[in-house]
Parts: C-alpha cells; structure tokens; sequence
C-alpha cells in the first residue's frame, strides 16, 4: 500500500515540478505545430488502455496530418504503410508518410508525449509505467504473437506511463512479443528504486532520439 501512496505523491509533485520546467518547450511546440500544419494542436487519436483495462484519453501534440489514424485505413495511398502496420512486429511504421516535418521532430526526442503530464495529474499516468496502447493494437498484437495474452494481463496492472523498462531499453527497436513482457516484468518487480533507474536513463533517449520512430 505505502507504494502506490509514495508513487503517487512522486507523480503529483514530479508532474507539477515538470510541467513548470518544460513549459517553454510545451509553448513553443503548441505554436510549431499550429503554425506548420492545419488541424488541432493535441493528436486526434482514439482512446488508450490503462490500469485495469479502463480507457482513457492520452494528451499529444500532433505528429501527424489530421484524421491520420483514420486515413490510414481508407486512404488508397497508405495502402503500403498500413500493411507495414498489420504485419510489423512493434505496430510502428518506419517512415511514417502521415507524419508532418515538425511531428517528426517531436517524435524523435518524444517531446510530443510531454502534454501527459496532464494524463499523470489527472490520475490516469503514471511518469514511469508500461507503454499506453490502443485497444485495437493490443487486440492485433495478441493475435500475431500467441502466449502473450498474459503479459498483457500483468500490464494492465498498473498505471500505464510516459517513460518506462520498455521505453529506455530500446523503443520502437523492440518488437510487441518482447516489448510486452519488459512491460509484465515492471508490473511484476515494480518498486521505486527500478522507477529512479528508469528515470536516470530518459534523457539520455530523449536527447539521442535512439529507437524513435
């Protein structure tokens, strides 16, 4: 019990202490993607998978052109990336057409996932936890890679988190099968020391960009 009142007080005093630090990124950023492409600041996605299977609305500057989850499906001219998508084992498609001059930037020093530190106040993060996915990408995942059923059983735990074991061991560079039992396995062994270990190692991915995609 006095673990999940320590995390959370970590988290609502950290994500506070954060928010003031990167809010000139934050400003910045907003007006970058405002100005270099049409449509809303924050990504147009559908809802994630949090603790205990209960959906929620992950905050994101947008990356991508409007309606690009969407579009991906039934636009004829991302036939190629979606059949990336379906048949990739991490779900993330290298060399994203959808993805605007600017989001890629963003993307690859994970600026764009900074606006979840409003997620982590509201109680739906944490600032270290397993990857927030789709409901629909688990539902796939599972189906191309059998057995992992129960990780994603043991994830669904606990908190999903803006950085995480999976997030500083490799990113996108690690496909779901070995992804999702990295996430299972801080679920499992969470503590607070393997959060301050996870934390150590975030700015160095940020500043390198290293399995981004």
């Amino acid at each position: 019990m006095w673990y999940f009142v320590a995390k959370r007080t970590i988290d609502v005093i950290g994500s506070i202490i954060l928010l003031f630090f990167f809010s000139p990124i934050i400003l910045i950023s907003a007006i970058a993607v405002k100005l270099s492409s049409k449509g809303p600041i924050f990504a147009d996605t559908p809802p994630r998978v949090g603790q205990n299977g209960k959906p929620f609305y992950a905050y994101k500057f947008r990356t991508m052109i409007v309606n690009a989850y969407e579009l991906l499906k039934t636009d004829p001219k991302f036939k190629k990336a979606l059949k990336e998508q379906q048949e990739a084992g991490n779900y993330k498609i290298k060399d994203d057409p959808r993805i605007t001059k600017i989001g890629r930037i963003l993307r690859r020093h994970s600026i764009d996932e900074v606006p979840q530190l409003v997620n982590v106040l509201r109680g739906e993060m944490s600032i270290v936890g397993p990857r927030p996915y789709y409901e629909e990408e688990l539902a796939l995942q599972q189906k191309k890679y059998p057995g992992t059923e129960k990780y994603v059983k043991q994830m669904l735990k606990v908190k999903p988190g803006i950085t995480g074991y999976w997030q500083v061991n490799g990113r996108s560079d690690v496909s779901f099968d070995q992804r999702i039992k990295m996430d299972a396995y801080y679920a499992q062994k969470k503590s607070l020391f393997l959060d301050f270990l996870i934390l150590l190692k975030t700015p160095i991915v940020m500043i390198t960009g290293k399995g981004a995609l």
